[in-house]
């Protein structure tokens, strides 16, 4: 004889074993661990990183293996670190098309202070602060003090950069000066050093972005001006300040790279690295209309980036294809990134007590 009745029997979608009230419990506690994963910024791309991280590693072979990685680390790491410059000019409302002829430069200009007798490592230290106070202040303040929209500013101090690096060069390569070979290791020589670099650099900025007053005036002045004006924000510090810290930083990208080529190259930088690390900042979901930005986001962009290009190449695509995987991913990331941010914008993101 059965142990339930007719009805039940009819029925077996209505018959549950487990206690109510348990299972309310469970499904309240899922959702709610649902909405607070989608309200922070990085949770798009980092579903995305996850599904292709699988994908890749299921569907391609050699990809979950540690050349694999080493290759994914060393394409992304100098992204990383431009990148991380982006964001901050980003959030504050401006932008920098100059970057990408610094990284070319830095180089050239740290091979100058060798040659000059200047220690490897301080000549490093020279390079970074001198270009980024040097090509970031002039952007910052033609940006700021002139009017003139930091589009049109960047791209103005990127090619008189670009002029000066072939003209110093004779657009010629050179090699890493015999002396600063011991210290490349710790500069991009040795396969995980760049990414450790880029990585160690994300998380200062990210806390330097939301638990400083450097970052709460950068999100200040991105999202309200005339606000961050009137509660007495320097404003034209902090947009000056982030086009050094830009500057700098891709100073910094471009040296590294250079070791880790063993060579000073003239065709380095410029906008093709611009163009990838602004895709891997947009992807990470970092608005173009400033306001709001996030560092490791922008860390988990690339990462999506570096992700595609070995996968492809792994599988013998063409690399031509990759720009068209690049620009749907921006597109799409973008669609995901305005939607989740409009829900949290209209309080459909709160969770249910």
């Amino acid at each position: 004889m059965s142990d339930v009745s007719d009805t039940a029997e009819r029925s077996p979608e209505t018959v549950d074993t487990g206690p109510p009230g348990r299972r309310n419990g469970a499904r309240s506690m899922l959702s709610r661990a649902g909405i607070l994963f989608l309200k922070q910024r990085e949770a798009s791309i980092l579903l995305i990183a996850v599904v292709l991280f699988i994908y890749f590693s299921v569907t391609t072979t050699n990809f979950f293996s540690h050349g694999s990685f080493v290759n994914i680390a060393q394409y992304m790491a100098p992204y990383v670190i431009i990148g991380i410059g982006l964001v901050l000019l980003m959030v504050c409302g401006e932008i920098d098309l100059s970057v990408g002829y610094v990284w070319m430069l830095s180089p050239f200009v740290m091979r100058f202070f060798i040659d000059s007798g200047v220690p490897t490592f301080l000549a490093i230290v020279i390079t970074v602060v001198l270009l980024g106070i040097v090509i970031g202040g002039v952007n910052g303040i033609v940006t700021t003090v002139f009017g003139v929209p930091s589009l049109i500013t960047t791209l103005g101090t990127g090619l008189i950069v670009f002029g000066y690096a072939l003209t110093i060069s004779a657009a010629q390569q050179v090699n890493i000066p015999q002396v600063s070979l011991g210290l490349s290791h710790w500069f991009g020589a040795e396969a995980w050093s760049e990414i450790i670099w880029a990585t160690v650099l994300v998380l200062i900025f990210q806390v330097i972005l939301t638990r400083t007053r450097w970052g709460l005036y950068t999100i200040s002045v991105g999202g309200n001006l005339l606000g961050a004006r009137e509660a007495g924000i320097r404003v034209n510090r902090i947009k000056i300040g982030n086009f050094m810290l830009c500057s700098g930083l891709g100073a910094l990208a471009g040296i590294i790279e250079s070791f880790k080529n063993n060579i000073i190259d003239p065709s380095a930088g410029q906008l093709a690295v611009l163009l990838i690390a602004l895709a891997g900042v947009v992807i990470g979901g970092t608005a173009m209309a400033g306001g709001s930005g996030t560092v490791i986001g922008m860390w988990l962009g690339m990462l999506v980036l570096a992700m595609l290009n070995d996968g492809f190449n792994l599988r013998g695509i063409s690399s031509d294809k990759f720009q068209i995987i690049l620009g749907a991913a921006i597109l799409l990331a973008m669609i995901a990134n305005t939607y989740l941010t409009r829900l949290r914008g209209a309080g459909r993101l709160q969770s249910k007590s």
